[in-house]
């Protein structure tokens, strides 16, 4: 496998920290008429801030999720994304801000027609980067996270653990300012688990804000991050750490360290959800959080 995964990352265009900031005051969300699955939520993301999101089943963190990558708008209070009110930006100016959004959804999400190479190539190639720089990208960071004998089957010849790796690499291939990871590391066995964890903090260390949604307390009990915590759809924790989850998974023997690194690929979109999903308001049962 190649020493490093930073390198497999396509840099990202600079912008203003502020403009990367996320911040919501007093959000609430719901499905169609019913109650409200979210209530009262407000908290901000710093640039380049990493963040653990957790709770029991029910307590609303895909809803939350959902507001963050831009899949559902709020049904009242205040999300600052890039600078922009989300619930007031006009239908057709949403792309543009997903563009500038990893997300690893929980179900994949990815392209049956195509091979694993391609569909993490997707992003890039929507960006219009050239295929000799693409393929070279896609290669070492499908390598990376171990599919090197697996990058030209297709999703349905995939395990879940391989589709897994294959949406995480689709949502990171393009270094996005914010990666949303629903989770991102369910589906595969604990030394993988913390080599996933090293690419996030690799991303991380090259300015991409984080929010990972977890179960899995091993990972909030070996790695320092800041951490929001939902209890039947509001806030009762929000934690900030001085020790950011990158030195922690540096430090781990079992997770090569890996270096920052540049590359000459453009910044791109991810294959994230359909430009109108934000206008969506479903109103049967939502997804399960």
């Amino acid at each position: 496998m190649p020493e490093t995964a930073s390198k497999a990352i396509t840099p990202a265009v600079e912008t203003g920290s502020s403009a990367n900031r996320v911040r919501f005051e007093n959000v609430g969300m719901r499905y169609g008429v019913g109650r409200e699955v979210l209530r009262n939520i407000s908290f901000q993301l710093d640039p380049g801030s990493f963040h653990f999101l957790t709770g029991p089943s029910g307590a609303g963190k895909t809803s939350l999720l959902k507001l963050l990558y831009l899949a559902h708008r709020p049904s009242r209070g205040v999300i600052e994304i890039f600078g922009q009110d989300v619930a007031q930006l006009p239908r057709k100016r949403l792309p543009a801000l997903r563009r500038r959004i990893g997300v690893v959804f929980q179900d994949f999400r990815l392209l049956n027609h195509l091979t694993a190479l391609e569909n993490v190539a997707l992003p890039l190639r929507l960006a219009g980067g050239k295929s000799s720089q693409i393929t070279g990208h896609v290669r070492e960071l499908l390598s990376w996270v171990g599919l090197d004998d697996r990058m030209d089957a297709t999703p349905p010849t995939l395990s879940g653990g391989e589709q897994q790796r294959v949406a995480i690499a689709r949502a990171v291939i393009a270094r996005p300012d914010i990666l949303i990871a629903d989770e991102p590391t369910g589906n595969v066995d604990p030394h993988m688990s913390r080599r996933l964890l090293h690419l996030f903090a690799e991303l991380n260390k090259l300015g991409t804000t984080i929010v990972l949604a977890t179960h899995d307390l091993s990972l909030l009990e070996r790695f320092s991050a800041n951490l929001l915590r939902l209890e039947n759809g509001e806030l009762v924790g929000n934690s900030a750490s001085s020790d950011p989850v990158a030195r922690g998974l540096v430090g781990d023997a079992s997770v090569p360290a890996a270096p920052s690194g540049s590359s000459s690929a453009p910044a791109a979109a991810h294959a994230g959800p359909p430009a109108d999903a934000s206008d969506v308001q479903p109103s049967g049962r939502q997804q399960a959080d």
